[in-house]
């Protein structure tokens, strides 16, 4: 019998019987050990082989909130990092101005700078030179510095994309299912900065699409898994889009302005453009394929 459904999982009534026997066979252990051996018990893991377990403990809490268990009381909180962490450190690079054509400007390099020395670099760029600063980045997320010899001269950062976006999913045409199956398989493009001194006309475009050829495989040696479709918001308040638009990105619509905690089912913020890219022709065909039931 199903009790519940949980980010795409069935829990039935068999599942909360071996959750049972799993807290009774180790009344020492804490949540945080629990949800861990669970996932072992389920095989339950993400893309790239890590267990499942934060997610894991959000299933057990609810099934506990809701009666069907009990769990052993909370031994420690962990203070929320993100409320309390400190701003980059700021770096000084050369500012000096760089103004010529595209043709001149000579080899770009594209390097992921994600758990590399080179990443307070990119966090100090955005926190310095992005309107919107630099803001740490959940789940899978990828972070590239794009050098002019030895010179950075623009920044993209990549995370996964948001659950529910409108115009995004009435265009794939996908299910709610495929859609939690398959969500993995896009990236969002959270920050896109060229270094205010860099003036190189049609540059912008051309990193876009110099990017989208890189990322698929970047992201496949980071996470196991491949991306099929890229997307990004832009504020019609500050920007037009050209630079996507000139790299072939398709305009899908606009948001709500209610953002993703939304509890009153009305406006809270500017209405952002929302502009895609597919990197694979059957973008659609895999993107809507249904989980194995």
């Amino acid at each position: 019998m199903e009790i519940l459904r949980f980010r795409g999982r069935v829990v039935t009534t068999q599942d909360v019987d071996e959750i049972k026997e799993l807290i009774a066979a180790n009344p020492l252990a804490s949540r945080r050990a629990l949800s861990s051996l669970l996932c072992e018990k389920w095989d339950w893991r993400q893309a790239n082989g890590t267990l499942c377990a934060m997610v894991c403990r959000s299933l057990m809490l609810e099934l506990h909130r809701a009666g069907h268990i009990q769990l052993p009381p909370v031994r420690w909180t962990n203070p929320n990092p993100l409320a309390h962490r400190r701003k980059p450190n700021l770096l000084d690079v050369d500012q000096s101005p760089v103004s010529c054509s595209l043709g001149k400007l000579g080899p770009l390099h594209f390097v992921q700078v994600r758990r590399s020395p080179e990443e307070r670099l990119f966090n100090s760029l955005l926190q310095t030179h992005h309107y919107l600063g630099y803001t740490q980045p959940v789940g899978e997320h990828l972070k590239f510095l794009v050098y002019g010899g030895a010179r950075p001269i623009a920044c993209f950062g990549w995370s996964s994309a948001p659950r529910h976006l409108g115009p995004r999913d009435r265009f794939i045409g996908w299910s709610m299912s495929a859609r939690r199956a398959n969500i993995r398989f896009l990236a969002y493009n959270t920050r896109f900065l060229v270094l205010p001194w860099v003036r190189v006309r049609h540059l912008a475009s051309h990193l876009l699409g110099r990017m989208s050829r890189l990322l698929s495989g970047e992201w496949e040696r980071v996470y196991n898994h491949p991306i099929f479709y890229l997307e990004s918001f832009v504020d019609p308040e500050r920007f037009l889009g050209t630079c996507y638009r000139a790299a072939n990105w398709r305009f899908l619509g606009e948001t709500q302005g209610r953002g993703k905690d939304d509890l009153r089912h009305a406006p809270n913020r500017s209405l952002k453009l929302v502009l895609g890219y597919a990197l694979r022709r059957d973008f659609r065909r895999l993107l809507c394929e249904e989980p194995a039931s």
